[in-house]
């Protein structure tokens, strides 16, 4: 794991953006603390920037960015490519030299092999830059869910790309600026793929690939999909397929997921939840291992959102070392907010994501590097509560007893309405139509939009005049990939392309954990398992009302009982209208980071109508409502901190 940068400019500015390289790379220290290269080619306006967190080839070999023997290739790599030993011996046999032990250096020799289909021979989770000099070409890649991030500012002659958009703001000629859109977006929870919070910025694509050539003095620039999350027509799930058969395939593919992850040079450890995911992965770890496997866990202060008793008994099940970070109000407000905002370059509307750099950071403290994790699962086999509903709703296999089924699933995800479940149905003609349903996912954003609407200013209003962004995240949706399609496919579909890389993986995942020079490794994110989970049929992924079904027989001779029969719980940090002490110090925070004078010189939101929401929403007393409250003030409060600190010292 690492962090990249790089220009390909004009001849003309090459000497000031070569200057400004270094500077670029010293806002992705926490990436790369272990060591860093640059490559420059002048005469092709080219320069290449990498941080390095040593996993792979700890030795001075595996120093990036790397070149070819006859400097026509250079190379700057994030992330870790699996069964690189095995390719690199096959490579060998066939006569191939390497100059590092890294795993990185495959991709070269790859290329060299296979052109721009190089890409479908990697395995793992990554974010590239290449740069081609014989061709002319610089080509930005990235793995096909989105684990790490890519972020591109274009002008007409040149390109500038970073692993974060604090390290592009760093350049002179990249803005310097909040983009209105993209915050109301923030607002409302939900990004639009391909967006950034600031103004000409860009996120590049998961499982997308651009290439970019320079004729005329301008660049022209090709963008590839290379892979996306390709759910079968639905008559295809009406084959008969043995239960059996789809169990075993899971196990199979899981446990070689897992096993390619465990592949390092430093110890690697285990986040370590209740949820039978994180406990899965913990489960086929320890089986691999041959001394016993380090888990971290996060207990919280609320019984209501604390699963440390279930994970101990998990830990305790296979003999793990288990290590227990006890979080309180003090913890998921404060400076901890504050710096977590920073590294997510986004606003989050649960401090889960505090929650997690904590631990992270107690990850670094304990001598770990790496740790495995268990994001993906729900996605891939549908265990969110809003895709049960979906299911329920919509799927024709539900109708005779629907409103059962939903009722039962509702109540025992009460603690979630206002937050990740709508308390009531809202649709949106554009979804509907590319759908044939509006997602139930989206709901809850949808009336979290009605509400931090108004909350902008007069000139950001007027700005955003007309404005849909439920029309625009749908237009961003290829509707060839939903036609057909079974509902539930339709819901899952829908969430990865948005929620999966927008949120799991950025303030849950990548950005937080990375924050403290760690990697996290997600097994369930393998492509290879992603694929097949994607053509089991959906009442194998729910059956008889219980999600992820065809996981949990997968794994459950790994499970402790309560872990088996538990529904799933979404993993969430307790909002602030459920304790005091963070009522007090969400206080705290809006006063030193939200006064009217600092409201108003953002320049995004009315004093007077936020000061109003703030004073409504120390009353609320509906729980409903104060958990949609305190998603808006979360979300107000990340919003102006990284405004007042990632925008003025960039």
């Amino acid at each position: 794991m690492c962090g990249i940068v790089g220009f390909w400019s004009s001849p003309g500015s090459f000497g000031l953006d070569a200057g400004v390289l270094p500077r670029m790379m010293s806002k992705l220290r926490h990436r790369g603390p272990d060591g860093s290269g640059t490559f420059f080619d002048e005469p092709c306006g080219v320069g290449l920037g990498h941080t390095r967190l040593s996993i792979i080839d700890l030795s001075e070999t595996g120093r990036q960015p790397i070149v070819s023997d006859d400097r026509r290739i250079a190379l700057s790599v994030n992330g870790e490519f699996y069964e690189y030993k095995t390719m690199r011996a096959d490579m060998a046999r066939r006569g191939e030299r390497f100059r590092t032990k890294t795993d990185s250096e495959i991709a070269i020799k790859l290329y060299r092999e296979r052109g721009l289909d190089f890409v479908h021979a990697l395995r793992g989770e990554f974010a590239m830059a290449l740069f081609d000099a014989e061709k002319q070409r610089i080509i930005l890649v990235r793995d096909r869910f989105g684990v790490r991030p890519l972020f591109f500012h274009r002008k007409r002659d040149g390109i500038y790309w970073a692993s974060e958009a604090k390290a592009l703001l760093a350049h002179p000629d990249v803005p310097k600026k909040l983009d209105t859109k993209a915050a109301l977006h923030q607002m409302m929870q939900t990004m639009v793929p391909g967006t950034s919070a600031f103004e000409g910025i860009e996120a590049l694509e998961p499982g997308h690939l651009m290439v970019v050539t320079r004729r005329d003095g301008q660049i022209e620039v090709q963008t590839i999909r290379y892979w996306d999350m390709d759910f079968p027509d639905a008559k295809e799930h009406e084959r008969d397929r043995p239960a059996q058969e789809l169990i075993d395939g899971v196990a199979e593919r899981l446990i070689d997921a897992v096993r390619v992850r465990l592949e390092a040079d430093v110890p690697v450890g285990c986040y370590l939840s209740g949820g039978i995911d994180s406990c899965s992965i913990l489960g086929l770890s320890t089986a691999m291992q041959q001394s016993p496997v380090k888990a971290f866990t996060i207990s919280f202060d609320h019984d209501a959102y604390d699963e440390a008793s279930i994970a101990t008994e998990m830990a305790m099940s296979v003999g793990a070392d288990q290590e227990i970070l006890k979080l309180a109000a003090d913890d998921l407000y404060g400076d901890s907010f504050v710096t977590t905002a920073c590294h997510a370059e986004r606003t989050f509307y649960n401090t889960l994501g505090v929650a997690k750099w904590h631990m992270s950071r107690r990850v670094r403290e304990c001598g770990f590097k790496v740790v495995v994790t268990g994001e993906g699962s729900d996605e891939i086999f549908a265990g969110y509560p809003f895709l049960k509903r979906d299911y329920f709703l919509h799927a024709p296999e539900c109708a005779d007893h629907r409103a059962e089924l939903r009722a039962d699933m509702d109540a025992s995800n009460a603690v979630f309405e206002g937050a990740i479940l709508s308390e009531e149905q809202v649709s949106h003609p554009k979804m509907t139509e590319l759908c044939g349903f509006t997602p139930s996912w989206i709901q809850p954003w949808m009336l979290t939009l009605a509400e931090v609407r108004p909350l902008f200013s007069a000139r950001a209003r007027e700005a955003l005049e007309g404005y849909d962004p439920i029309a625009a995240i749908a237009d961003r949706l290829d509707p060839k990939q939903l036609r057909g399609r079974h509902p539930l496919d339709r819901a899952q579909y829908t969430w990865i392309k948005t929620m999966l890389e927008g949120q799991i993986l950025n303030w849950g995942g990548d950005r937080v954990d990375m924050a403290n020079s760690m990697e996290s490794r997600p097994p369930f994110l393998d492509h290879l398992l992603a694929e097949y989970a994607a053509k089991i049929p959906p009442a194998y992924r729910i059956r008889g009302g219980v999600e992820k079904w065809v996981l949990r027989e997968a794994m459950k001779g790994v499970l402790p009982e309560i872990l088996y029969r538990r529904e799933k719980f979404a993993f969430m940090a307790p909002p602030a209208h459920t304790d005091r002490r963070k009522q007090q110090a969400i206080r705290l925070l809006v006063a030193e980071w939200m006064s009217p004078e600092q409201v108003e010189a953002g320049g995004l939101f009315d004093r007077e109508r936020v000061g109003s929401f703030l004073e409504r929403y120390a009353a609320e007393a509906d729980p409903a409502r104060a958990a949609r409250a305190d998603i808006i003030v979360n979300h107000l409060l990340s919003m102006h901190v990284i405004q007042q600190k990632l925008l003025s010292v960039a």
